[in-house]
C-alpha cells in the first residue's frame, strides 16, 4: 500500500530526531524502554497506542483554532472542525451524554472551569477532604479551588466508606453552592444518586469528577453520574487509554436554566472554556481524542474493563491474604490501598520498590499521622497491568514481589533503604520476565481486543 502524506510526514520526523538530535532521540528511547520494562501499578496511568500517538503528532496540531466547530476566529479550520465534531459525537456515545465538550487542556482545569461557570470568590463548596480520598481541586487548602472558595470537607466512616451521613450533615449546615464528589484513592462504589438527592435538599449542584473511574463508567461496570449530577468531568488518559486532555460532560441538566437565570448550563460551560479559561485549544490532543472515544466504543473494552476491576480484587485479596491493612477491605474499582509495614514510610517503600522495577505511589491514609510528602500507605492501580493482558495469576506474583521487597528494605532514615544486592537481582530479574511475557500493547488499542491471541489471552486472564 502506497504511504500517504502523513505517513511520510510522520517518518521523516522520527528520522530527523534521530538525526539532527540524538541526544534528545536518546532520551525519549530511554523512557519507552523503561516503561516496557517497569511493572506500573500506579492507579494514575494507563497507556496511550500507536494510533493515539499519531494523532497527537500529526500536522494538525499546525492549525490555531479559537472558537468551536463552525464559529472559530481564524480560517483553515475546516478539518479541525471535523475532528472536534468527531471527538464530541464519539464521547456522547460512550458516557451516554448530551453535552460533551472536548477542548479542556486537563482535568483539573475541568474542574476549575465548572467552578468559574457557577460560582464567585467565597461561595461555599463541598468537597471529599484530601487525606480522605480527594482531589487538591475539589477545595484544598493549597489548591485555587480552595483559596478562592470557602472549603467544607467531608470523607470516610469508621469502615472506610464513604460517609454519605456527614456528606448531608455538611450540605445542610453549610448550604454549599456545589458538591464535588469524585475521589482519588477511594476504591469503593460512589452512590451518585445518593449525592444528588443529598445536593437537591441542601440547592447545590453537583460536580462529578471520574478521572480515575472513567473506563469503567464508559463499560458500565460502575454506575455514571452523567444523569445524576450537574457536571461529570474526566481526564482522557487513566482509564480511557488517550491523550493528555480532559472531557466537560452533562446528561440531563444540560439545557436547564443556570445560576444566571438566562443561559443553560451547558450555555454556561461552553463560555467557560472559551473565552473564560482557554484560548486556543489543543487540536492534536482533540484528534487523539477523537481516536481514544473509538477505541473505547470498540467491543473489546468492556473484556479490557472487565480485566481491570478483576486483576485490583485479586491485588487486595493477595495482600489481605499476607497480612496487610488494606483499606476499606478490599476494592470495586482499579484501586488498591494499604498501611505500609512497620519500619518504614509510603515514601521509602516507593523508592524500594522502583528500585526493583515495580512502580507504586505514596498515599495518605485515613488518620494518616504522616504528612503527604512521606505517608504510611501506599497506592496500587490495575490499569497499565491490564493493558498489558496480565490476569490473577501475575497479580498474585506482584504482590508476592511487593511483600518481598517490603520485608527486606531497611529504612536509613530521611526517605533512605537500604536492600540486598541479592533481593535485589531476584526481584528485578522476575519483573523483567514478567514484562516480557507480557509486553505493553503499543500496537492495538485498549478497544482493539479482537478474535486473536489477545482476545484468548485476556479471556484467560479473566477465568478463575
Amino acid at each position: 500500500m502506497k504511504q500517504s502524506h502523513i505517513e511520510r510526514y510522520l517518518s521523516q520526523g522520527i528520522q530527523t530526531l534521530r538525526q539532527d538530535d540524538p541526544q534528545l532521540f536518546e532520551i525519549l528511547e530511554g523512557e519507552h524502554q523503561r516503561q516496557s520494562e517497569s511493572l506500573s501499578l500506579i492507579a494514575s496511568s494507563g497507556g496511550s497506542d500507536s494510533s493515539v500517538l499519531a494523532a497527537t503528532g500529526s500536522t494538525i496540531v499546525n492549525v490555531t483554532a479559537e472558537g468551536y466547530p463552525g464559529k472559530r476566529y481564524h480560517a483553515g479550520c475546516r478539518f479541525v472542525d471535523k475532528a472536534e465534531q468527531l471527538a464530541i459525537d464519539r464521547a456522547k456515545q460512550v458516557f451516554g451524554a448530551r453535552y460533551v465538550n472536548v477542548q479542556p487542556h486537563c482535568a483539573s482545569f475541568a474542574n476549575h472551569t465548572v467552578m468559574q461557570s457557577l460560582l464567585v470568590p467565597g461561595d461555599t463548596i463541598l468537597g471529599m477532604s484530601l487525606d480522605q480520598g480527594g482531589h487538591l481541586t475539589h477545595g484544598a487548602p493549597a489548591n485555587l479551588s480552595g483559596k478562592l472558595y470557602k472549603a467544607v470537607g467531608y470523607g470516610l466512616d469508621s469502615r472506610g466508606l464513604l460517609d454519605y451521613r456527614q456528606m448531608r450533615e455538611c450540605a445542610l449546615e453549610h448550604r454549599p453552592r456545589l458538591i464535588v464528589c469524585g475521589t482519588t484513592s477511594y476504591t469503593r462504589v460512589i452512590d451518585f444518586d445518593r449525592i444528588r438527592e443529598i445536593a437537591e435538599e441542601a440547592g447545590a449542584y453537583v460536580l462529578a469528577d471520574i478521572t480515575h473511574i472513567a473506563g469503567l463508567v464508559a463499560a458500565g461496570i460502575h454506575p455514571s453520574p452523567i444523569d445524576a449530577a450537574h457536571f461529570t468531568t474526566t481526564c482522557t488518559f487513566k482509564q480511557l487509554y488517550g491523550p493528555r486532555g480532559a472531557l466537560i460532560m452533562m446528561g440531563r441538566d444540560a439545557d436547564s436554566i443556570g445560576p444566571d437565570g438566562i443561559r443553560s448550563l451547558s450555555h454556561g460551560i461552553q463560555s467557560a472554556v472559551f473565552p473564560l479559561m482557554q484560548g486556543s485549544p489543543e487540536v492534536h490532543s482533540i484528534a487523539a481524542k477523537a481516536r481514544a472515544m473509538g477505541r473505547l466504543l470498540e467491543p473489546g473494552f468492556r473484556d479490557l474493563a472487565r480485566l481491570i476491576q478483576a486483576n485490583a480484587s485479586e491485588l487486595a485479596a493477595a495482600l489481605l491474604a499476607r497480612g496487610y491493612d488494606v483499606i476499606s477491605g478490599g476494592t470495586d474499582n482499579h484501586m488498591v490501598l494499604f498501611r505500609v509495614p512497620p519500619g518504614l514510610s509510603g515514601e521509602t517503600a516507593t523508592r524500594a520498590l522502583e528500585y526493583c522495577g515495580i512502580l507504586v505511589n505514596k498515599n495518605k491514609i485515613p488518620g494518616d499521622y504522616r504528612g503527604a510528602a512521606t505517608t504510611s500507605g501506599l497506592r496500587l492501580g490495575s490499569n497499565t497491568v491490564s493493558l498489558r493482558g496480565m490476569g490473577r495469576l501475575q497479580m498474585q506474583e506482584a504482590v508476592e514481589l511487593i511483600d518481598t521487597v517490603l520485608h527486606h528494605a531497611r529504612s536509613t532514615g530521611q526517605s533512605g533503604f537500604e536492600l540486598d544486592d541479592s533481593i535485589h537481582g531476584q526481584v528485578t530479574e522476575r519483573v523483567r520476565g514478567l514484562c516480557r511475557t507480557f509486553p505493553l500493547p503499543y500496537d492495538y488499542g485498549a478497544a482493539q481486543v479482537r478474535p486473536t491471541a489477545d482476545a484468548v489471552q485476556i479471556q484467560a486472564a479473566l477465568t478463575p
